[in-house]
């Protein structure tokens, strides 16, 4: 069969990957194309386009670049027709993807949907859109199947795949010698992967490092950002950076600095203690601020359902906050605390093997 994946960021590129992976090992036949990253590819996708080229995040950044969007819409298009696929598979990537599932809906397309757009956060009336524009809906919350069932759609809870990466993971030994990193106790900044987060991240989260001068401050950085954006914060914060090794400065860190989004629950499953951060533009946290649904911005708190780790968003994300913040995460017993709860988290979170079972699932919906 000939499936057509698009993926829009770091995160649903390596799940998209894994999902490609799974398919192709359930269907011998399996042909696919991808609007995605450099995961997808490698797990033997043709990619079309990268996801860097049409990932913009941000109400004034998309309104901003709102002539480059239709175009991109129009290419997007015509690859989906032109390799006419069995199902058009969307990840996550909400803005873009389900705009690409109207089309797709228009000339009678198959669609599926790997990793609910979180829609239960705000906007929860997209849940009626999803499930006109839809066939079938696989979710990776445990709390998603029961949110759906408000508007009479039923969906498949498939697990969590950011446990099949992690136990796929192999720990490199050489880390520490391959970086450069003294024997000194490591403590990670993952930023994120988008330019505009990291820009709007990187600065306040290292105005700390002087204060805590028995630490190893190190950058997650990725290789999809230009390496002089990172080097500057090298030079003028003595920090280190590590590109895309992410989960091995994860395995050699006693705690975290972690921009809101999948990462926060990437750094929970490690066991590595953090503190979560967020800022957008203001007109763009005004307008969620307004619409948002929930309790909590972490997916952590979220799947929890209380505050295991602490959140400090737009004006609370400041140098003094994430100081004390970051003191209480290093030894005592908030440590504990978000220790013991890590282990509450991975229960809720069931088994691994989310990507074998969405893979077998598609497969037989499609037959």
């Amino acid at each position: 069969m000939k499936y057509f994946i698009i993926a829009g960021e770091r995160s649903g590129d390596l799940h998209a990957s894994n999902l490609i992976k799974e398919l192709k090992k359930a269907d011998s036949s399996a042909d696919i194309a991808c609007w995605g990253g450099d995961y997808m590819e490698a797990s033997g996708a043709r990619l079309l386009r990268h996801y860097k080229e049409y990932s913009i995040m941000g109400f004034i950044e998309v309104v901003l670049s709102l002539r480059k969007l239709s175009q991109l819409f129009k290419a997007c298009h015509k690859d989906i027709l032109v390799f006419k696929p069995d199902v058009l598979v969307l990840v996550d990537f909400s803005g873009f993807n389900l705009r690409v599932a109207k089309f797709a809906k228009e000339h009678q397309l198959k669609v599926f949907y790997y990793i609910s757009p979180k829609i239960w956060a705000w906007n929860q009336s997209r849940a009626l859109k999803i499930k006109l524009l839809v066939d079938r809906m696989f979710v990776i919350m445990p709390f998603e199947e029961e949110f759906y069932k408000r508007y009479d759609y039923k969906v498949d809870y498939v697990g969590n795949p950011l446990k099949d990466a992690i136990s796929e993971f192999r720990q490199n030994p050489d880390f520490r010698d391959k970086n450069n990193l003294a024997k000194n106790p490591v403590i990670a900044i993952l930023p994120g992967s988008r330019r505009q987060e990291v820009k709007a991240m990187l600065d306040t989260m290292l105005k700390i490092v002087p204060f805590f001068p028995g630490y190893r401050f190190v950058i997650a950085g990725v290789s999809n950002l230009p390496a002089e954006f990172y080097e500057k914060f090298r030079r003028e914060n003595l920090v280190e950076v590590v590109y895309d090794q992410t989960y091995d400065l994860l395995s050699n860190s006693i705690a975290a600095l972690v921009t809101s989004g999948t990462a926060t629950l990437e750094t929970a499953l490690f066991k590595v203690p953090q503190v979560v951060v967020y800022r957008a533009s203001t007109i763009t946290y005004l307008i969620v601020k307004a619409l948002i649904k929930v309790k909590y911005i972490s997916l952590v708190n979220l799947i929890a359902d209380k505050e295991v780790v602490r959140e400090l968003i737009q004006g609370n994300f400041n140098e003094q906050n994430l100081k004390t913040e970051l003191k209480k995460i290093l030894d005592g017993q908030h440590r504990e605390n978000q220790l013991n709860d890590y282990k509450n988290l991975e229960n809720i979170l069931g088994e691994k093997g989310a990507s074998a079972k969405t893979a077998a699932l598609m497969i037989k919906y499609l037959k």
